[in-house]
């Protein structure tokens, strides 16, 4: 079981650690697998060179984290609180993660590859070097984000808000297309046929 402000050094967790309390803690070099992290409650904690493998749970309370150097394969989680997290050289991979809370949360050197994300809230998040290749977003949020070479050619984006958020990212001609009716509601233009 996990315990709050300890620190875990080469763990392997195969355990169901829902409900455990870990907050503060610090894991380094830790494998996650087919855990079930179901109201896991893990506030500032730290995660260095760690991976999840083929994790799942609703309700991870993870706000304020900060990972380094990590891998996350095969997720399945709902109602992720990642709000105020520092994420930097980070992988998401195969994963499909509904109401992922990055509210106000720093990513550098992130990637999204072939994830599916419901609901994501990146408002006032700041984002850098970060990429989003074969992925989904469904109704992300991105009120207010600052955005720095974030490439979103690679992704489906499904009824976006906050559009103007966007500024400084990358996309491709086709999505300004598709991103044409939230820009002209959120600028507040009149579009006549």
């Amino acid at each position: 079981m996990l315990t709050a402000e300890t620190d875990y050094d080469g763990e392997v967790f195969t355990a169901d650690l829902s409900g455990a309390s870990a907050g503060g803690a610090r894991f380094l070099e830790c494998t996650f697998q087919r855990c079930d992290l179901s109201e896991l409650r893990a506030p500032r904690a730290r995660f260095s060179e760690t991976s999840l493998y083929a994790v799942h749970g609703a309700g991870l309370d993870l706000a304020e984290s900060s990972w380094a150097d990590c891998l996350v394969q095969g997720a399945r989680m709902g109602a992720v609180a990642l709000y105020g997290s520092e994420l930097a050289r980070v992988s998401f991979e195969g994963c499909k993660v509904e109401f992922l809370n990055l509210r106000g949360a720093t990513l550098l050197d992130v990637e999204f590859v072939d994830c599916q994300l419901v609901e994501a809230d990146f408002g006032e998040a700041r984002l850098t070097r970060v990429s989003f290749e074969g992925c989904r977003l469904v109704s992300p949020d991105f009120t207010k984000g600052t955005f720095k070479d974030v490439d979103l050619t690679g992704a489906d984006l499904a009824g976006p808000r906050g559009v103007a958020g966007l500024r400084g990212a990358t996309v491709s001609a086709l999505q300004l297309i598709d991103l044409g009716p939230a820009l002209a509601a959120e600028l507040g233009l009149k579009v006549a046929d």
